[in-house]
């Protein structure tokens, strides 16, 4: 059975920093590209950033250059998503994806939340 599971959320204030987890298992973890996305309340998922099955290339979307940080380890089938600078407009469900990632193909997990708040 295909798993991910994210961890590593929570309460942080504006400018803290928070380090995501996502522990992948059921299927070759080495050999796909993933990525992080996120949703906040009522809106609809937002890319956040990902990198590739070698994890030589790493993309992000504008609004998180040079605050967050993408890892994977792929010893422990683990991503990761390192977040410092954190601001309200963050919080956020982040899940983690293989990728690609629709309804119809590739896996996700539940996610874990993040709130920035004072």
């Amino acid at each position: 059975e295909v798993q991910l599971v994210e961890s590593g959320g929570g309460l942080v204030q504006p400018g803290g920093s928070l380090r995501l987890s996502c522990a992948a298992s059921g299927f070759d973890f080495r050999n796909y590209d993933m990525q992080w996305v996120r949703q906040a309340p009522g809106k609809g998922p937002e890319y956040v950033s990902s990198i590739d099955e070698g994890g030589v290339n790493v993309l992000y979307a504008e609004f998180v250059k040079g605050r967050f940080t993408i890892s994977r380890d792929d010893a422990r089938n683990t991503l990761y998503l390192q977040m410092d600078s954190l601001q309200p407009e963050d919080t956020a469900l982040y899940y983690c994806t293989t990728k690609p990632y629709s309804r119809y193909f590739g896996w996700r997990g539940l996610g874990t939340q993040v709130t920035v708040s004072s």
